[in-house]
């Protein structure tokens, strides 16, 4: 009989490759995580993505299609003497004869673990008694340290496309035992979806809220009304597992960025108030000064990293102050995104023109062959010239005079618009 207590994103969640929704450039035919599922030879590896997208049910589903022994830790209630409990087990398998292959140790919210307790995974690690499958919401290259992250390569997984959480969608309602008893209809899947963000966790709660919400005797009405209606009246079951904290840094986020200061340090609030680390916050704080404000005021992102560095000195809860203060600053600062657009367009162009080949004049020459072959021949000093400026190609041939950095009306970026401008007179 089926536990109606069960979330039904557990009783729903995929035991093997075929069920597992998303992330074919890792699990997909050819993906480097379904490779090494089929040959039974799982190297170390981390798991970066946002919630909801499928890391847990990953290492799961390698748990139960290897002949390795798993173990797993939670870095939220795990400490250092949890590790080395682990690891000694490990350790006394890696000596048996009797052991096919080395253990799996897989470490949830490892972007939690401090230094002492990383550094005492890496010695398991590096010597080959452990192969260790991490979990993170939070950028390794950040939180990881760095010898450890040299060991195991870091996957990044996606959010979920539109038709992947059809696709959710459409299983949840034909195999889930439950659901599976209700009438019901589907009329509308835009609220649903949007509310759920990519995050598969997300819309199978929503789901779950609507068939505990809905009488047993009435159908299941799934359209925009009643996805809206049911999280409004009642939003803490729909962050059954913490959706909600993503929710609030994202009300955070756009207050900054919409230049809301009361908004914005309201959100602040809540997130202290909520426990959130501080660095996390400071860490959104730089990114912000960078993509949002940008070239408007570079010295906001000088601030945003003074915070980051004076959060680790002075300590919480005098901390509180100096988010503030940043936030504040940043909320009132003038906005631009042009950086931010200036280089995703030139990525976009890299993606799609390839490796175009350096102009000679621009290449070194250290060797007197490449000299001979022209590397560097007709380069041109700007500091030799007036205005320290010269015309001369930059970019590959293919691309000559292509524009990625358009700049937005600001006082910043004007003088730096007026300041091209007058240069790029020179050359007309």
């Amino acid at each position: 009989m089926m536990n109606n207590n069960i979330p039904l994103a557990e009783r729903l969640r995929p035991e093997s490759l075929d069920d597992y929704i998303g992330q074919k450039h890792l699990v997909g035919e050819g993906g480097v995580i379904r490779r090494m599922i089929e040959l039974g030879r799982i190297n170390s590896f981390i798991l970066w993505g946002p919630p909801g997208v499928g890391k847990t049910t990953l290492a799961k589903i390698i748990a139960k299609t290897t002949d390795a022994s798993f173990y797993t830790l939670s870095a939220v209630t795990s400490g250092v003497k949890d590790v080395r409990e682990v690891l000694d087990k490990c350790k006394q398998e890696a000596g048996s004869l009797f052991t096919k292959a080395r253990p799996i140790l897989f470490i949830d919210e490892i972007h939690r673990f401090n230094k002492s307790q990383q550094d005492s995974l890496l010695g398991a690690v590096e010597q080959g008694i452990v192969t260790l499958i991490g979990a993170t919401t939070e950028n390794p290259s950040f939180e990881v340290i760095r010898p450890l992250l040299s060991r195991a390569q870091v996957y990044t997984l996606k959010p979920l496309e539109r038709k992947d959480l059809q696709t959710l969608l459409d299983r949840a309602l034909s195999k889930d035992a439950i659901l599976q008893k209700r009438q019901t209809e589907v009329k509308e899947t835009e609220a649903l979806f949007r509310f759920a963000g990519g995050d598969a966790r997300k819309l199978l709660n929503i789901l779950d809220l609507l068939e505990q919400s809905t009488p047993k005797d009435k159908p299941l009405i799934i359209d925009d009304k009643s996805v809206t209606e049911s999280l409004q009246e009642n939003p803490m079951a729909f962050d059954r597992n913490g959706e909600m904290h993503y929710d609030i840094i994202s009300a955070f986020i756009k207050s900054v960025r919409g230049s809301d200061p009361d908004a914005a340090i309201y959100w602040l609030a809540r997130l202290v108030a909520g426990g959130e680390d501080p660095k996390f916050i400071a860490r959104r704080l730089v990114i912000l000064a960078a993509e949002d404000i940008g070239l408007a005021n570079p010295n906001a992102l000088l601030l945003a990293n003074a915070t980051f560095d004076a959060l680790a000195k002075i300590g919480w809860p005098e901390g509180r102050i100096i988010l503030a203060e940043c936030t504040i600053y940043l909320a009132t600062s003038a906005k631009s995104n042009s950086a931010y657009l200036a280089i995703d367009r030139a990525l976009e162009n890299v993606r799609m023109t390839g490796d175009l080949p350096v102009p000679l004049h621009l290449r070194n020459a250290p060797t007197s062959l490449m000299k001979e072959l022209g590397y560097g021949e007709g380069y041109k000093y700007a500091h030799d010239y007036e205005n320290h400026f010269v015309q001369q190609q930059y970019l590959p041939d293919a691309i000559s005079g292509t524009r990625f950095w358009e700049p937005v009306s600001n006082p910043s970026e004007d003088v730096m618009k007026a300041r091209m401008n007058g240069l790029r007179g020179l050359k007309e």
